[in-house]
């Protein structure tokens, strides 16, 4: 595929199928127009708009920022941190600081989510390659060796140095590594003094304060009905300083027979989550926790990951099933006010 058609079908995926959705209310006069530039990292199209601010030179840097970090953290370039720990099983890789910072950040998850979040199914992503996919579905004697090699507890990391022990496994930080880089970016906006915008890495949305000069303080967020063609919103939320954050069976997937086969592995069964949902959103104060935490809510099931979310401070979730209900927890609509479109 060329890079005119990539763009191309990448911002579609934005629009189209897009897990969350600023949605522009409230704008009234301003002293200074918003700021916006858009660009295409982690394989999707990002975009940042600063608000009380016309300095392009700050987005510039959180595009540089995110340039670095994708060459720390992407499991397919082949000089990144990670490709090198995949590359060098059972010798310690010596890794960036952040590197290592993350990947303690998702042995965590793994040990709150009982196994649920595992940063260890890059064999698993890999066979499936859901992204790319032509539609055939992995061998089961395929997915059992894949399966075989998921095991967080086989990742080692010493200081900056990081081991993976286990012949054949792969380490991939797709369902947190986005999270963490929008924190980031957020750090350093607000070390220049930017306290109001909003960062967008492909359904990753986290807002900076309340919108300057605007009618409306607080930033109006669409959560993405399931598989609308257009992008339509099935809900809004009202955030301020905070993190949206969403996984959806709809954003990759491939169907083969009559069978959705979606991005989301089931750590326990090698295949795509079989639970009724189409989507989790998680809405919190840290892009990386509610990265992680709308991975390990949706693999959970409806019951078990509502509850987890429930019991989790200054955290709120908003699961949608595949009949299209809505289920949410307690603070959705009393601390997020929220209304159904």
């Amino acid at each position: 595929m060329n890079t005119r058609k990539k763009i191309k079908k990448l911002f579609a995926l934005l629009t189209a199928g897009a897990l969350l959705c600023p949605l522009l209310t409230g704008c009234g006069n301003t002293d200074t127009e918003p700021v916006t530039k858009t660009g295409l990292y982690f394989d999707t199209v990002i975009s940042v708009t600063l608000y009380g601010s016309d300095k392009e030179s700050y987005i510039d840097e959180c595009f540089a920022m995110a340039d670095r970090y994708e060459s720390y953290f992407s499991a397919t370039l082949e000089d990144s941190d990670v490709s090198k720990i995949n590359e060098n099983v059972g010798t310690p890789v010596t890794v960036h600081e952040e590197t290592a910072e993350l990947i303690r950040k998702s042995q965590e998850y793994y040990e709150i989510s009982g196994g649920k979040f595992d940063i260890t199914v890059g064999a698993l992503t890999s066979l499936w390659n859901i992204s790319h996919s032509d539609g055939t579905v992995p061998s089961p004697e395929a997915i059992s060796q894949a399966l075989a090699t998921v095991n967080a507890e086989n990742v080692i990391i010493d200081g900056n140095q990081v081991t993976l022990t286990t012949p054949g496994s792969a380490i991939d930080l797709g369902g947190i590594a986005k999270g963490y880089i929008a924190d980031q970016m957020k750090a350093y906006l607000n070390s220049q003094g930017i306290t109001s915008g909003l960062i967008d890495l492909g359904g990753n949305i986290l807002a900076l304060g309340p919108k300057e000069n605007q009618d409306a303080t607080s930033y109006t967020i669409g959560i993405q009905r399931p598989f609308a063609d257009d992008g339509d919103p099935i809900a809004a939320i009202e955030v301020t300083d905070q993190s949206v954050v969403t996984s959806g069976i709809y954003q990759r997937y491939f169907e083969a027979d009559g069978v959705l086969y979606h991005h989301i592995l089931d750590t326990a069964t090698g295949y795509p989550c079989d639970n009724d949902l189409a989507s989790v959103t998680i809405i919190n104060d840290s892009s990386v926790d509610g990265d992680a935490l709308s991975t390990t809510c949706f693999a959970m099931g409806l019951t078990d990951g509502l509850a987890f979310a429930e019991s989790l401070p200054n955290t709120e979730a908003i699961f949608i099933t595949t009949d299209g209900e809505l289920h949410c927890t307690s603070g959705i609509g009393t601390s997020i006010p929220f209304r159904s479109l």
